[in-house]
């Protein structure tokens, strides 16, 4: 079986992510696939609307596969990771900018470069298993493959407190957070599917869905809103450690697990994207993280201790919370010239 299903089904492009036993990670190879595929149905007129969705009950897509990025980066070699997230976030943005309806059916874990490919459509359906969420920082890495902008139009200060906690979302507050659109029951999902597939017609969704079970993030915003907004990690940090609350509490130990340099990195990128609505700038700004990730950042570390090692004891770069000078996140976001992201040609 393949990795990637991708067929004209009835009035619909349909592109179903087929790593189940993988949580449907995405490899380099499914990345350019589906751009091939976005590529091909563009001007295709038996095409009405694109459909996205994956097997397995577990996951949508629970991120991208790595273990290639460590390997090389650990040898020297960084052309490789720079190479997956540039032509990873030109996928992304061609289906944001798809100009025909996206459908994704998200069921499971849908993280990281799973958000890149189910949370940039027209129409974004979570279900009662749905669980979204940007843990980036846990690896060393920033949210990316445009979640950054996401987040950044996430109610208050919700997307300073989702990047640095890597908090997981249901159902409901993926949709009050911008990650979703729509709830629809799973069982339903089938149905769903075979009606799109017959009639092309989107609004199917619209007519399908159901008020999403209550989420958790609503009564915690004003809390976000007051405890989240300094300009700087430390100025957050601080403000937690001195509210002594159980919220106060519970994300400073999300926090005290991930990177200081990410988290710092992260605050950093949601101040400059407060108001944006391109992802072209939400991405370039990431590719200047990325890029310069495996040889300066706690990347490769955070990927020994998760996913290689599994000790889950990083060494990270800085020392604790408040240890992270503003240089340090200066010079991972600082513009990279040539080799900046340039999707204006590569989009053509």
């Amino acid at each position: 079986m393949s990795e990637i299903e991708i067929r004209k089904e009835g009035r619909v492009g349909h592109i179903t992510l087929n790593r189940p036993k993988a949580l449907n990670a995405l490899t380099y190879e499914m990345c350019l696939d589906i751009e091939r595929a976005l590529d091909a149905w563009r001007h295709d007129d038996d095409v009405r609307m694109l459909l996205i969705d994956a097997e397995g009950e577990r996951a949508f897509c629970a991120g991208g596969d790595i273990a290639v990025m460590y390997e090389t980066g650990r040898r020297g070699d960084f052309g490789y990771g720079q190479k997956f997230w540039r032509d990873e976030y030109r996928m992304n943005a061609k289906i944001f900018e798809f100009p025909k309806p996206v459908a994704s059916l998200m069921q499971g874990f849908t993280m990281g470069g799973g958000v890149g490919v189910g949370c940039h459509g027209s129409h974004r359906v979570v279900g009662e298993t749905s669980q979204v969420a940007m843990p980036e920082c846990a690896i060393g890495l920033v949210p990316d493959v445009g979640g950054s902008l996401i987040l950044a139009g996430a109610p208050g200060r919700m997307g300073e407190y989702l990047a640095t906690t890597g908090r997981r979302m249901g159902p409901g507050d993926a949709i009050y957070a911008g990650f979703a659109d729509y709830f629809v029951p799973e069982a339903r999902w089938p149905d769903l599917v075979a009606e799109l597939v017959e009639t092309g017609d989107w609004e199917a969704i619209d007519r399908a869905a159901e008020e999403a079970p209550a989420g958790d993030l609503p009564a915690l915003q004003p809390q976000v809103n007051a405890l989240f907004a300094g300009e700087a990690l430390i100025d957050i940090v601080n403000a937690l450690r001195d509210d002594g609350s159980d919220f106060a509490a519970e994300s400073l130990k999300r926090m005290e697990r991930n990177s200081p340099l990410a988290m710092a990195c992260a605050i950093e990128m949601q101040h400059r994207l407060k108001g944006c609505e391109d992802i072209r700038r939400a991405l370039a700004l990431e590719f200047r993280f990325t890029f310069r990730a495996p040889e300066h950042s706690d990347f490769l570390e955070g990927i020994r201790a998760a996913i290689i090692d599994k000790d889950k004891s990083p060494r990270w770069r800085h020392d604790g919370l408040t240890s992270v000078p503003l240089l340090d996140v200066a010079k991972m976001l600082m513009p990279l010239g040539e080799d900046g992201l340039k999707l204006e040609e590569e989009l053509k």
